[in-house]
């Protein structure tokens, strides 16, 4: 099969000439890159937190900031990055360079956090300083990676080959990172040790899946054009509405999700029955998502994106003050099938934001006849970022607050009544609130945007 550009549109950004196939394997090296960037997307959410509260004995509030500063760093890092990748592609016509950089650094620098040779607050200090220039080499491999698919194939069609096969590989890192690697530092003898054996294990596998995509897309051609500068471009972006109200919606819902995220392994190990249990929590909330796609996507042509997106969160928050009482009084079972059923919510949450993401790109074109697809997909990104680097730091607060005394591994501190309450408010009633706190941004996006299409399709969303 063979790809070609189309002339490029009056206003936009030029595209080159592109007559390379869309072969299996080069589907398959691009996509298994976000494997590795999956990987480090959920490891640190799932359990830094917990390394430096139980492992390294950091107190909770100063963890809390461990954690989310370096990605609020991101945030500003981005962007940047963004701009040294188009120069690049300008001046070589390729993006190689920066996506070999992070695929080499960025597994290094993941094993690196888990080997702190201290406790306490030089343990945090260690984190903090190797959390930051990891988040830095995953800017340098994702933000180039992210623009690829732009550049390695012409057509809604064949585009959405190119990231659909991404998303298999993405599910498959998410599944790895958040099922695996606590198993693994839980087999290996938990504590520091069993963490050391974890980072190296899973920093091998990163390696081997990033620099395969780097290399693996060497063949794609890069020619952005010109464009407006990054400050230009972002004065711009600020006349578009609805895009920032959507933006609202998905950063107040990233940080609810973090929240659960950062709190999975003080549920499993304070109200399920042991540490071991955090895999089995993150499974049943990422495996029903998988499946449940196809399902949303049906839903959606009939009754509509927004309405069904508005039933995913309305759901989503029942499902999580649920689980208060399902936790405290029912158990294991219970709480493992209402967080199966949060998996199906979180499912939509994620298809439905994607897919109205690019409406609001298209709308921004014809206001103000500049393509700035680049500029929206850097600040969704960045507040994506914001969002679950926000999630920690606050469920970080509720442990303080609630009296968390933090502890290591090989002198387990018994924790009190209220500490063990304030976790389980946290990884409930905290997301419950912040679903239902993003619903009046989301109607103000509706007020807002383009009005929806009779019959549309989810497919585009995967062009994103």
């Amino acid at each position: 099969m063979i790809e070609r550009r189309p002339s490029p549109p009056a206003g936009g950004l030029s595209c080159p000439d592109l007559t390379e196939p869309l072969t299996r394997r080069r589907l398959t090296t691009y996509g298994v890159g976000s494997v590795g960037t999956a990987v480090f997307a959920t490891v640190p959410g799932l359990l830094l937190l917990y390394y430096l509260t139980d492992v390294l004995g950091v107190a909770a509030g100063l963890a809390g900031l461990v954690v989310a500063l370096p990605k609020l760093w991101d945030v500003i890092f981005n962007p940047i990055v963004g701009a040294v990748s188009d120069r690049e592609a300008v001046r070589t016509g390729r993006r190689t360079v920066l996506l070999l950089w992070g695929a080499i650094s960025l597994p290094v620098l993941f094993t690196a956090m888990f080997l702190s040779p201290f406790t306490g607050a030089a343990g945090a200090a260690w984190v903090a300083v190797v959390f930051v220039l990891a988040s830095s080499a995953y800017a340098l491999f994702q933000v180039p990676y992210v623009g690829l698919p732009a550049e390695m194939a012409a057509g809604a069609d064949a585009r959405t080959r190119v990231t659909a096969r991404r998303v298999i590989y993405l599910t498959i890192g998410i599944l790895l990172g958040g099922g695996i690697a606590p198993v693994l530092a839980a087999t290996a003898g938990g504590g520091r040790g069993g963490y050391v054996v974890m980072g190296v294990v899973v920093g091998v596998l990163m390696l081997g899946a990033l620099v395969t995509a780097a290399l693996g897309t060497r063949w794609v051609r890069s020619s952005p054009g010109q464009s407006l500068r990054l400050i230009a471009a972002v004065r711009s972006a600020r006349g578009n509405r609805p895009f920032f109200a959507l933006l609202t919606v998905y950063i107040t819902q990233a940080v609810a999700v973090a929240i659960m995220l950062a709190a999975a392994p003080y549920i499993a190990t304070y109200w399920l029955g042991g540490h071991g249990m955090t895999s089995v929590l993150f499974i049943c909330l990422v495996a029903p998502s998988a499946l449940a796609i196809p399902v949303w996507e049906r839903l959606a042509r009939r009754f509509g994106r927004l309405r069904c997106y508005v039933a995913a969160t309305v759901g989503y928050a029942a499902g999580a003050l649920l689980l208060l009482p399902g936790i405290a009084l029912g158990g294991p079972i219970p709480a493992l099938i209402l967080i199966a059923l949060l998996g199906i919510g979180y499912a939509a949450l994620q298809l439905l934001s994607l897919a109205l993401l690019p409406d609001t790109v298209l709308a921004d074109a014809d206001r103000t006849g500049q393509t700035q697809a680049g500029t929206f997909t850097g600040l969704w990104t960045a507040g994506e970022t914001a969002g679950m680097a926000i999630g920690p730091g606050l469920f970080s607060v509720a442990l303080a607050v609630s009296g968390y005394a933090a502890t290591t591994w090989d002198a387990p501190v018994a924790q009190s009544g209220g500490a063990k309450l304030g976790m389980l408010l946290g990884f409930t009633v905290a997301p419950a609130l912040l679903m239902l706190v993003s619903l009046p941004a989301l109607r103000a996006f509706a007020r807002t945007r383009t009005p929806e299409p009779a019959a549309p399709r989810l497919d585009s969303a995967l062009e994103g």
